[in-house]
């Protein structure tokens, strides 16, 4: 009976220990706010691109009429080329199951865009994320280029890994290497994985900025820390269309 008791008190004081192990990404406005981002990709055939892309920047505006564009981006390094990257705002599910609804009964949008379209198209990805509680979207100064860092961390989610990534973002945002637009947290696609979306005026100050924050010691022992849980990392340089809000 000693020892049930001993078990039994034990396994209450991890119960009321366990709330306690948490992180910055795990609390706060997230868990509120049902406002998420659609990350599309879509790949092209080659060249169809300009094709593509020209029949979006036609319609647009009949796609935007029903829901809000943060960027659209052709991709120029990372990956496969013959690219086209964009983002979507949602309030919440059911916001974006009524504009899929809407967008299968707009006749306009349909035989105008995605009918014609749909044969340019090779292939389509989609990623739920969510803004992380300690970031908001800021837009660029003016134009130039952006680099979208997708981090594939170690299970365990943010309550593992969040604190460590939090701090080596802020490292090269507080030390004015790069400015920062967003960070993202997938929901539905690739688990406990973190995009970070950048800004730069161009790809050589963006070389420039990277080089300079290498030599930092400051930077290096934030990433030196959050690498630890880091699987691997991917990077992509997109060039904003002429009709993307961020530019």
């Amino acid at each position: 009976m000693l020892v049930l008791r001993s078990a039994l008190t034990r396994a209450l004081a991890s119960r009321t220990l366990a709330p306690q192990v948490c992180s910055s990404f795990a609390t706060g406005p997230r868990q509120y706010d049902g406002t998420f981002y659609e990350f599309r990709t879509y790949y092209l055939k080659p060249s169809k691109m300009n094709e593509f892309l020209e029949n979006f920047k036609k319609n647009a505006h009949l796609r935007t009429a029903h829901s809000e564009l943060v960027g659209y981006w052709s991709v120029e390094f990372g990956g496969r080329m013959n690219k086209v990257f964009h983002i979507w705002k949602y309030d919440n599910f059911a916001h974006r199951t009524e504009v899929r609804k809407a967008l299968a009964k707009d006749k306009e949008w349909q035989e105008q865009f995605l009918i014609p379209n749909l044969a340019l198209i090779d292939k389509q990805e989609s990623e739920i994320t969510y803004l992380v509680p300690w970031c908001k979207i800021e837009k660029p100064p003016k134009e130039g280029v952006y680099e979208l860092a997708t981090f594939q961390m170690k299970p365990g989610g943010p309550a593992l890994w969040g604190d460590a990534f939090k701090r080596a973002v802020h490292a090269h945002v507080n030390l004015g290497y790069i400015k920062l637009v967003g960070v993202f947290h997938t929901e539905y696609g690739a688990l406990n994985r973190v995009h970070v979306l950048w800004w730069n005026e161009s790809a050589d100050s963006r070389a420039a900025g990277r080089h300079k924050s290498h030599e930092d010691p400051r930077v290096v022992a934030a990433v030196r820390e959050s690498v630890n849980y880091l699987v691997s990392q991917q990077n992509m340089l997109l060039i904003p269309t002429s009709f993307s809000p961020l530019k």
